[in-house]
């Protein structure tokens, strides 16, 4: 446990800079008609996922505990509603 204490805060960080150079990457253009659904489904991961990246970095570097949601069920929840939106994104 002493182990994936130290790695896994380093793991999400680089999880959630490579999801902002991916979204950078994939997102695409934004046509007239607005945001397609893909478009959509991957700005609300992105939310979601920048939370959870602030959340984490303030946590690590800083000592500062989350004001709201101070347990671990809300954050993974998040992640499993990323993972849904995933299996959904190309439908």
């Amino acid at each position: 446990m002493i182990h994936v204490r130290k790695v896994v805060p380093y793991a999400l960080l680089v999880a959630v800079a490579t999801g902002i150079y991916m979204f950078t990457q994939v997102f695409g253009e934004i046509h007239q008609d607005g945001l397609s659904y893909f478009q959509t489904m991957l700005s609300i991961k992105a939310f979601l996922g920048l939370w959870l990246g602030i959340r984490g970095f303030n946590q690590k570097f800083f000592g500062i505990n989350p004001w709201v949601f101070t347990s671990h069920i809300f954050p993974f929840s998040l992640v499993l509603i990323m993972i849904l939106l995933s299996q959904i994104m190309y439908l």
